[in-house]
């Protein structure tokens, strides 16, 4: 291996569209509220909150997401803890 390959072994740079699987818990910032409810943008993949939807946007919350679409970049996910606003 090169220097240049030894040296750069193990990064790994993040993607616009993260994926999510059912299950997983994330922490994010509520991002976007309308008249059909709340959600989180992580780079260019939306999380519709589900559940409790009285909270206000730019309140960072842990999600715990229920179903996510890799092709379309889109799931839902209802809240787990309420961790302040920003």
């Amino acid at each position: 291996m090169s220097r240049l390959g030894k040296l750069l072994a193990g990064w790994t740079f993040r993607t616009a569209t993260p994926s999510f699987e059912p299950g997983d818990v994330i922490t994010a910032f509520v991002t976007h509220s309308d008249g059909e409810g709340v959600s989180s943008r992580i780079g260019d993949s939306v999380l519709r909150i589900e559940g409790d939807t009285e909270v206000d946007v730019e309140t960072k919350v842990r999600l715990k997401v229920t179903s996510f679409d890799d092709q379309n970049h889109v799931g839902t996910a209802e809240i787990v803890e309420f961790l302040g606003e920003f």
